[in-house]
């Protein structure tokens, strides 16, 4: 799988950029809009993303998945994010998947990310990626919580263009390996092991239609995404779909 790179000065967000284009067509080339300043950055649940202009990475990667049916989306994020966490190695970072996509060092986020998906029947037309890495910000002046920046990390100032071109090799890479059934299961078994908290040891959870918080443990998560979750305070065994359950800081109890 190919790939281009556009970059623009500014926009408001690379993903209503991307959504802008024609629909990809099969075999066409992963396209990747990237941006020094992004005036309304969308997170997850509707949040803005922070990212001082010109010192991080903003992009959003446009293409047509192949050989993955809409059933099977979650292994489009478990790429996104496992592409990412590829990148950070190479510089020595060692980050993890905190469920289902965004990325962690120890217990502070270096990125955010969010898919959107065009479906027609079983078919997925079309997934935008929108993906922000904190690479060279050292101050953060919203109320998200514990971001961290690779500058901040290594105190290493980064050259944006050279780390954006790097994360486009290593996501083509990794939906190559996701076009393919025994791919998507090897992957799947990858991203659990570097999923954050995914650790055999208690943790606080919310569960966001009852609001009841509790220490649970991840047990497992499922090829469509499903998060299992057993509690300590009453033994049981949740399944949880995104959005269902809320992390919450360690040391909450």
């Amino acid at each position: 799988m190919r790939f281009v790179i556009d970059n623009i000065d500014s926009c408001n967000s690379t993903n209503s950029v991307a959504a802008s284009f024609p629909l990809p067509g099969r075999g066409e080339p992963v396209r990747f809009v990237a941006t020094a300043e992004q005036t309304a950055g969308r997170g997850q649940k509707g949040n803005s993303w922070e990212a001082e202009p010109g010192r991080n990475l903003t992009f959003s990667a446009v293409w047509h998945p192949e050989g993955v049916a809409s059933v099977e989306q979650f292994a489009i994020s478990e790429a996104v994010a496992l592409a990412v966490v590829d990148l950070l190695s190479k510089y020595g970072i060692e980050a993890k998947v905190k469920w289902p996509n965004d990325i962690y060092v120890a217990d502070r986020k270096i990125c955010g990310i969010l898919i959107e998906h065009s479906l027609l029947g079983n078919e997925i037309t079309r997934t935008i990626a929108g993906v922000g890495i904190n690479v060279n910000q050292e101050k953060f002046v919203s109320n998200a919580p514990n971001p961290v920046s690779m500058k901040q990390l290594t105190g290493v100032k980064y050259d944006l263009a050279t780390l954006m071109r790097e994360y486009a090799e290593a996501l083509v890479r990794r939906l190559d390996i996701v076009a393919e059934a025994e791919g998507r299961r090897r992957h799947h078994e990858e991203y659990k092991s570097k999923m954050w908290r995914f650790d055999s040891t208690p943790h606080p959870f919310r569960d966001t239609a009852s609001g009841k918080i509790y220490h649970g443990e991840i047990l497992d998560v499922e090829l469509s995404g499903m998060l299992h979750i057993r509690s300590f305070d009453d033994e049981n065994r949740y399944r949880y779909a995104f959005k269902e359950v809320e992390f919450l800081p360690s040391g909450l109890f």
